[in-house]
């Protein structure tokens, strides 16, 4: 099953927390926090949101760094993935 975004909506799937510290202390799953950096799997063709036009900035394969809490999480055939608007993209990072 594929995952085709609307307007200006964005399918991204989250990059794994860090289990451990830099200094080496291992974070069990609740000390964990919220991924911000995905990788973009599909983005909406963009066009007119709420009388606003909307051009679409990331596309499929851009690494991105998210809102900490946005979007509507999905399962899909087992894989978790994270919808949200192309405003809740903060930065693509090369």
């Amino acid at each position: 099953m594929t995952i085709k975004p609307l307007h200006d909506k964005v399918v991204l799937k989250m990059v794994e927390a860090e289990e451990k510290t830099k200094s080496g202390l291992i974070l069990t799953a609740s000390a964990q926090e919220k991924p911000q950096y995905a990788e973009v799997v599909a983005a909406g063709p963009g066009g007119m949101v709420d009388g606003n036009m909307v051009e679409m900035t990331v596309k499929a394969g851009d690494k991105v760094i998210t809102s900490k809490y946005s979007g509507t999480e999905v399962k899909i055939d087992g894989v978790d993935y994270t919808i949200v608007k192309v405003s809740d993209i903060l930065a693509i990072v090369e």
